[in-house]
């Protein structure tokens, strides 16, 4: 058999037997990196890898101490974690609920506002979810909501951290697609490609973000409209009315502060994310002080909890730069290109593929998980195809969130379920979240037909966009593969690895 193709033929079988043992339970991290190298050394063994790739992977992980664009993640976790404690949560969903719960689907339509907020100035998906859960899923209950319809609000608005800003799995989208699409543009011929930043992924998502925010809130108050029985509205005494516009606002300012000394600061110009990040997190040291909820246990809680999130995540990612190297070793990226171009429908086609396979796996696998396996594989070739990388960036964080939702193994259920086991069957959870999936693709429908959705702030604000025009099924100047191998003598460690790998934009 030829050695290109018993090459591209083993790149293709280590992804599914990866995907495999992923799905049997073993850990995503050592699952990555170990299956890699048993498919490096059989590589190897049969004349169709060289172990010269594994030189790559001292300069990655190297590269990705250094890299500043992630030092962003744990400066955000951070602010996540300090402002769960800090109960600015609590008093959000009791203001809100108070002002909006004497209209059908009030509480509802609450919920999903605190949940927006809190995506914004959070990010954290298990502890949004557990918060609203602990907070208001009881109220819903008592107020006689439908406990699929409350299981699903809470379960979909705690996950609006992932799409809206500052958001950690747009961290690691932009991280990747920086070096997705310089290597895509160089193998189009283009030296001098116009970057894409973490902070253009930050400022494509707002909109997308607030449109899924809109969405939710149409979907409450439709079931308000048709089924009024399935979300009644609360009684509100004079007392609770009484100072609520003083109490609103003393409520808002705090986490509107902190959402706009995070994200103005970046949209204005003045700050990197990784430097918002920084501020973000004293921010929340701040608000934590000012609501008496600091003291030394808690920051070193805080810290611990941080340590934990962000080792978990980049033990990932260092597990994901062994499997890219092995998978370019064997020629995988080539086949992913044929592959997706040769699809009938061109540029379209490809997208919905690579849609679709996020979208399915996301039945199984975490967002993380799927980002540092699909990622850094499809990333470049669509790119290649002439697709936005803003655009793809935004769409893929979207769909990435929906995998918090789908059952069997989605995230923001299983937390739910923690937390409220006395009050909805693990059945209605399910049957809740069904709807809001759908307004998920829904969500990735409209944008797909309006990518200025994605790509029209971003060039306001930093005054470029990235279109990436080409027809699709136009081939590259040359070989992603051969691009490569006549660049990288020319880089410095950290920019080779980034050009050699585009998953090492993890980094």
């Amino acid at each position: 058999m030829d050695k290109a193709l018993l090459g591209e033929l083993m790149a293709g079988l280590m992804f599914l037997v990866t995907i495999f043992i992923v799905l049997v339970g073993y850990p995503v991290a050592f699952t990555l990196a170990g299956t890699a190298l048993i498919f490096g050394v059989l590589g190897h063994f049969v004349g169709v890898f060289d172990y010269a790739f594994f030189s790559s992977l001292p300069a990655r992980y190297f590269g990705t101490m250094i890299n500043e664009s992630l030092v962003a993640v744990p400066l955000f976790v951070f602010m996540g974690v300090m402002l769960e404690r800090s109960k600015i949560a609590e008093a959000l969903l009791e203001t809100m609920g108070q002002l909006f719960g004497s209209l059908r689907g009030g509480l509802g339509i609450s919920v999903v506002l605190v949940g927006a907020l809190l995506a914004a100035s959070t990010g954290i998906v298990g502890a949004t979810v557990v918060t609203m859960g602990l907070l208001s899923l009881p109220a819903m209950m008592r107020a006689g909501y439908d406990p699929k319809l409350a299981s699903g609000i809470i379960c979909a608005s705690g996950t609006l951290g992932q799409i809206i800003p500052p958001s950690t799995v747009l961290i690691f989208i932009g991280d990747m697609l920086q070096g997705a699409n310089q290597a895509a543009q160089l193998a189009k011929g283009n030296m001098a490609p116009t970057p894409v930043s973490v902070g253009d992924l930050f400022v494509g998502a707002l909109l997308p973000g607030l449109l899924l925010v809109g969405l939710y809130i149409l979907w409450v108050i439709w079931k308000s409209i048709v089924d009024p029985k399935s979300c009644p509205a609360l009684e509100v005494s004079a007392e609770q009315r009484r100072g609520l516009p003083v109490k609103v606002v003393k409520v808002l300012l705090p986490p509107l502060g902190l959402i706009v000394a995070v994200l103005g600061s970046i949209l204005g110009g003045f700050a990197t994310p990784t430097e918002s990040a920084s501020v973000g997190a004293i921010g929340a040291t701040f608000l934590s002080i000012m609501n008496r909820q600091f003291s030394l246990n808690i920051l070193r809680e805080v810290m611990q909890a941080t340590t934990k999130i962000t080792s978990l995540v980049f033990v990932l990612l260092l597990g994901a730069s062994v499997f890219s190297v092995v998978f370019r070793g064997l020629g995988g990226e080539e086949v992913v290109y044929d592959v997706l171009s040769s699809l009938p429908g061109g540029q379209f086609a490809a997208v919905l593929a690579v849609m679709l396979l996020m979208f399915i796996l996301g039945f199984f696998l975490d967002t993380f998980e799927i980002i540092f396996i699909v990622v850094p594989i499809t990333a470049p070739v669509l790119i290649m195809l002439g697709v936005d990388p803003i655009w793809l960036g935004v769409i893929m964080g979207v769909n990435l969130q929906t995998s918090f939702l789908t059952p069997p193994f989605g995230f923001a259920l299983f937390y739910l379920r923690g937390v409220a086991a006395k009050f909805v069957s693990t059945v209605a959870i399910y049957r809740g979240v069904i709807p809001f999936v759908a307004i998920q693709i829904v969500a990735m429908g409209i944008l797909w037909s309006f990518p200025q959705l994605a790509t029209w702030l971003p060039g306001v604000v930093f005054g470029t966009n990235v279109p990436i025009e080409r027809p699709a099924g136009e081939a590259p100047s040359q070989s992603l593969e051969d691009m490569l191998k006549g660049t990288t003598d020319t880089l410095t460690p950290a920019g080779q690895d980034n050009l050699m790998d585009p998953a090492s934009q993890f980094k």
